[in-house]
């Protein structure tokens, strides 16, 4: 007999006595085995040989658990546990959002720096993605001005890692996860152009201040040029064809002006 076809005549036999005593111990009458693993009952064919401390304490056991879903929700905890922890006590903050693609050299990342650099000294920390291009233009001018720069990086396909310009980063597997960081810590947005994690981010935090799951407090959308496309077509598609209503366009503000960028959102989060 083959190492294989032993294995699993041992792990069949191994099943069939786990039932065999399971249905042994199962009240009187039932006809079934049944096993409790903590708040889960398992019955018939579903009971499981072995305990939990048996297969974390037996270091030759079975080891594909670590890649189901239940130790993906301790890792999704962990990481809400990890961001809270770091973020709890940061103080009045912004998010700013944009293209980690903005050049070093261009209008945009020197409008980050800027940006960066009005909110520190308005007493607000700056939180971004932590990446590069506008991300690292936000972070680098709130460090000029002195201020807390937050970085909150997320695992992706190709290596990019923290800025230089960060003093508080935390780096997450999920997105959703890192998401609520953005929105739980911010007393608004400001967004500089972006593609389509930027959209992502605008339209999320849109929806959750146009459904009231978060208090309401200020979208700032820096650069009328690049994002009058998108507001036009919000009025003339959405707003138009019933999807949205006019009142959703006070949901967010569009200007080309730092000081007024930082006023809206100190204005409408002062108290």
């Amino acid at each position: 007999m083959s190492t294989a076809r032993r294995d699993t005549s041992n792990a069949q036999e191994a099943a069939a006595a786990a039932n065999e005593a399971a249905e042994r111990s199962s009240p009187q009458g039932q006809g079934w085995p049944e096993r409790h693993t903590g708040p889960v009952v398992r019955r018939r064919g579903q009971v499981q040989t072995g305990t939990t401390d048996q297969r974390l304490l037996d270091s030759r056991g079975p080891s594909e658990w670590v890649h189901g879903d239940p130790w993906r929700v301790m890792r999704i905890q962990s990481e809400f546990v990890e961001g809270f922890g770091a973020l709890a006590e940061l103080g009045p903050a912004v998010s700013v959002f944009g293209s980690a693609r903005t050049p070093v050299d261009s209008v945009e990342y020197a409008a980050g720096i800027a940006i960066g650099r009005a909110l520190a000294e308005a007493g607000f920390a700056v939180i971004t993605g932590g990446g590069p291009g506008a991300m690292e233009a936000a972070n680098k001018g709130a460090g000029e001005a002195g201020g807390v720069s937050v970085g909150l990086g997320i695992e992706l396909p190709f290596e990019q890692g923290l800025n230089p310009y960060v003093d508080i980063g935390v780096n997450f597997r999920y997105f959703f996860v890192r998401k609520t960081m953005f929105v739980k810590y911010a007393r608004g947005f400001v967004v500089l152009p972006g593609g389509f994690g930027t959209l992502d981010e605008l339209f999320e935090a849109i929806t959750l201040v146009q459904t009231k799951k978060v208090t309401r407090f200020p979208i700032v959308l820096f650069g009328t040029a690049y994002w009058s496309g998108l507001v036009d077509w919000v009025r003339g598609t959405l707003i138009e064809g019933g999807k949205a209503s006019a009142a959703d366009l006070e949901l967010f503000h569009l200007t080309d002006d730092v000081d007024e960028a930082v006023a809206l959102v100190t204005k409408e989060t002062e108290g």
